[in-house]
């Protein structure tokens, strides 16, 4: 997959932090969830298609395959989880 580093940089204006995913020769960019992002996969109860949805909700480009051919979906779903990944939080008892 090619692109520019105006096209990176214009995605991380209109959306933050944007990750590329890759798998064999393969790959695709894909912007941080937020809470309407979540909101929305969450009703789906099947955890592959919770994926897929979420997948094609933060796609932002990339080579199609990844979302066609199972090989390469089923590999990309394990690194999707370290996108969506949010800050710790701390809890103290006063």
């Amino acid at each position: 997959m090619k692109y520019t580093k105006e096209q990176v940089a214009e995605w991380k204006r209109k959306h933050g932090d944007i990750f590329e995913l890759s798998v064999e020769d393969k790959s695709c960019i894909l912007r941080r969830p937020n809470r309407k992002d979540l909101s929305y996969v969450s009703v789906v109860k099947d955890p592959i298609k919770m994926s897929e949805t979420l997948l094609k909700q933060l796609w932002l480009a990339g080579d199609t395959e990844i979302q066609e051919e199972d090989d390469l979906f089923l590999a990309i779903i394990p690194k999707m989880e370290e996108v969506i990944k949010v800050k710790e939080s701390v809890i103290k008892k006063l």
